[in-house]
C-alpha cells in the first residue's frame, strides 16, 4: 500500500515555497519527485506524487495551504518539500497544478465543494 503524508506547513523562504509535514510515517528515505499530481476531492486536497526505490508516496496538499500555493504560483517560486531533513524540489509542480485547476473549474465530477474551493482560493473565473 502506498504511504501518504500531509504537507500542512507552508512557508515562503528565500524565494521558494517550503512545504513540511507535521508527522511522518517511517521509512521515507531517498524520496524523489515524480512530477505528477492528483486530486483528492474527498479531502479537498491536491496530491503530489513522490517515490522511493520501491513505492509511491502521496504528499497531500490540503486546502488550508492553497493560499500559499497561489502566492507561490503568482510569484513563480520553486516548491520544495522538506521531509526528514531531505529537501525535494517538486518538479513540474505548477504545470501540473495549472492543468488540474483548469480541469476542476466548472467540472462537477470533482464535487461541488472541491470546485467551489478551487475557484475561490485560486481566484478562477
Amino acid at each position: 500500500m502506498n504511504k501518504r503524508i500531509e504537507l500542512t506547513e507552508a512557508v515562503i523562504d528565500n524565494n521558494q515555497l517550503v512545504l513540511k509535514p507535521v508527522s511522518l510515517p517511517t521509512g521515507l528515505e531517498n524520496l524523489v519527485a515524480k512530477g505528477q499530481m492528483l486530486v483528492d476531492s474527498d479531502q479537498l486536497a491536491f496530491i503530489y506524487i513522490l517515490e522511493t526505490a520501491d513505492e509511491f508516496v502521496y504528499a497531500g496538499l490540503p486546502h488550508t495551504i492553497w493560499t500559499n500555493l497561489k502566492e507561490a504560483k503568482d510569484k513563480q517560486l520553486d516548491v520544495i518539500a522538506k521531509i526528514n531533513e531531505q529537501e525535494i524540489r517538486l518538479v513540474d509542480f505548477f504545470d501540473e497544478l495549472e492543468y488540474l485547476l483548469e480541469n476542476i473549474k466548472g467540472n462537477a465530477n470533482y464535487g461541488e465543494d472541491m470546485e467551489k474551493k478551487v475557484v475561490e482560493l485560486f481566484s478562477l473565473k
